[in-house]
């Protein structure tokens, strides 16, 4: 397995830093982490080995090795792969919703109970956003792909992303100028740039497809 630290999150940890916010966004980070923890259990119980691990300014992402046995199982138009990573995007903001429930009841040390609500109700919302590759992403399309077949799910989802990210602007935009808070613009900027990155993704495998679909 491969750890790979993102050197954006250096960033982060200095404007959060030079704005008096460091110490939420450690929370966050904290509570990140064990979002993550969640997705990676829950693939370890599917039988998925975990591949690589990338420390990111947003907690953890964790990708795992396919499984061909996975692919050649067929679930309509789809495969049991897909299966797997819908329960994997879920379990996620479960973990998160588990995390806020059970701080209603406990305060432990050092995270007050304000706090720690606050950050995993906001983790839960910030995932299920139907945003790829967020998880609110992955499960809609793994949904599609089950539906509809890989290349239409693509297509979808790609349009409900930018659809959200420029939705998501137009708020975020009034929310920065009212409340004045800079992670509202730094999320907002690391939003975007994984939205153009999977543009860029989507564009090459759709002339990948055009090329097979001629042959």
């Amino acid at each position: 397995m491969r750890i790979r630290i993102d050197l954006k999150i250096l960033i982060f940890f200095a404007l959060f830093y030079l704005t008096n916010q460091i110490e939420i966004y450690l929370i966050i980070m904290v509570f990140c982490i064990a979002h993550e923890l969640g997705h990676m259990i829950m693939g370890l119980i599917l039988k998925m080995k975990p591949e690589r691990v990338e420390i990111i300014p947003c907690g953890l992402a964790i990708s795992f090795k396919t499984n061909p046995d996975d692919l050649n199982f067929k679930i309509k138009n789809g495969n049991l792969l897909e299966v797997k990573k819908i329960f994997v995007a879920i379990t996620g903001p479960v973990v998160s919703l588990i995390l806020a429930i059970l701080y209603i009841y406990f305060d432990p040390f050092y995270i007050t109970k304000q706090d720690a609500i606050y950050s995993n109700i906001l983790i839960l919302i910030f995932n299920l956003m139907p945003l790829y590759p967020l998880d609110g992403g992955r499960i809609i399309k793994g949904i599609l792909h089950i539906e509809y077949g890989n290349k239409q799910a693509k297509c979808i989802i790609n349009k409900i992303s930018n659809i959200t990210m420029v939705v998501l602007t137009i708020i975020s935009s009034i929310a920065v100028y009212y409340y004045k808070n800079i992670a509202i613009f730094l999320i907002c900027i690391f939003l975007w740039i994984i939205t153009l990155q999977e543009n860029k993704k989507f564009r090459s495998n759709l002339r990948m497809y055009e090329i097979l679909e001629k042959k």
